[in-house]
């Protein structure tokens, strides 16, 4: 039996790694055995025993309680307690997700200790090295032997940077193999999107209706630290509300709201008093995940949320100035209108309520899990 690491840091890659989970619960439990390992790099109070059950997905088997610090301490902690646990362990594998630091510490204890290193959602690239993300999934790429891509121009960014797709196995960390395998979030949206019809009740509370309301969410330091970023932003929000009448909710993370606090006095008040901002704490993943499906459109600085609203169907404003999900911008339903005011004015008027947008099957066709398992059960074999 092939024994893998499916190794996790961060909620939203515990939600990830639970596709995984699914599809070796559901196919492949006599062929595989998964131990999950939680780095504790974003461990919090939100994963709680109601967190897991309420989303049917595994708890961490192992926790290496790394906690947080700088990127150099942090990473450095969770190279050390991976490399520990994997010692233990000896797994045939290590899986990992995305671009956190625990994803570039297992890519590294893991190569380094000569396991092959199993990456989903290879090959997308911002082209900034200014975030740390870039760093880490460049990385983590280049010490692989199996690299699953979620879309096709992630693909090709392998190839550019010399991952040949025309290798032959034995695949190993020299001689890897690069796939265009789908999305497991678009498994996960299928999945979730079910469940989350549970919590309808959230849109009562809120006083919003189906396609009636604009979904906000801001969390990335460039726009919350930065006041004349968030003042644009909100600025933008406020004169929406005020021509279109609609309610806009905006689960706000604790980052944002802290810098509201030192935002243009009269802008503040402003933000206070509109019967237009409905500014909410963080809601839960099924919650999220209902209001995405229910918005009339999407307006966010997260890569996720930004792939969630092709999953479900909605336009998308993006509070960037690149993403890495170009394939959204290239067909028309999402676009980039950075921390700019008349950007976001425009895009807005261009996108709310509009008709006959499409939405093309980018991310697979909701089994990209089996197939990822399947490949590593086909690809790796058992260590000795």
């Amino acid at each position: 039996m092939l024994k893998v690491v499916n190794l996790v840091g961060a909620r939203p890659q515990i939600i990830k790694a639970s596709a995984i989970s699914r599809a070796i619960k559901g196919t492949f439990s006599k062929k595989i055995r998964e131990v999950v390992v939680h780095t504790g790099q974003h461990y919090d109070h939100t994963l709680s025993e109601v967190f897991f059950e309420e989303l049917k997905i595994p708890k961490p088997d192992i926790n290496l309680k790394a906690g947080s610090g700088s990127h150099g301490a942090q990473t450095g902690t969770m190279i050390i307690r991976i490399e520990e646990m994997l010692n233990e362990i000896q797994p045939d594998a290590v899986i990992l997700y995305g671009d956190t630091n625990s994803t570039l510490a297992g890519s590294i204890a893991a190569a380094k200790m000569h396991i092959p290193v199993v990456h989903i959602e290879a090959g997308m690239r911002s082209f900034n090295k200014d975030m740390p993300e870039e760093i880490n999934r460049i990385m983590c790429d280049h010490v692989s032997t199996l690299l699953f891509s979620p879309t096709i121009t992630g693909f090709k960014n392998l190839i550019r940077e010399g991952f040949m797709p025309e290798n032959t196995p034995p695949y190993h960390i020299n001689n890897p193999k690069i796939y265009h395998s789908g999305d497991i979030m678009y498994d996960n949206s299928l999945f979730f999107g079910k469940l989350a019809e549970q919590k309808k009740q959230l849109l009562k509370k809120l006083g919003v209706k189906h396609n009636a309301f604009a979904l906000v969410t801001i969390h990335r330091d460039n726009n919350t630290d930065i006041p004349e970023r968030l003042t644009a932003i909100f600025e933008a929000l406020l004169t929406i509300g005020k021509i279109y009448k609609i309610p806009l909710v905006l689960p706000l993370h604790p980052r944002a709201k802290k810098s509201l606090a030192s935002l243009n006095g009269s802008l503040s008040e402003e933000i206070k008093k509109s019967p237009y901002l409905k500014i909410i704490p963080p809601v839960s993943f099924l919650e999220m995940t209902l209001l995405e499906k229910t918005a009339g459109i999407i307006m966010t600085d997260s890569g996720g949320v930004q792939k969630e609203s092709h999953f479900f169907n909605k336009a998308c404003l993006v509070f960037r100035p690149e993403t890495e999900w170009v394939e959204l911008i290239n067909n028309g339903t999402a676009l980039l209108v950075d921390a700019d005011k008349q950007k976001i004015l425009d895009g807005f008027n261009k996108y709310w309520l509009k008709k006959g947008l499409r939405f093309p099957e980018f991310y697979g066709d909701g089994h990209t899990a089996e197939f990822i398992c399947r490949e590593i059960l086909d690809n790796l074999s058992i260590r000795d």
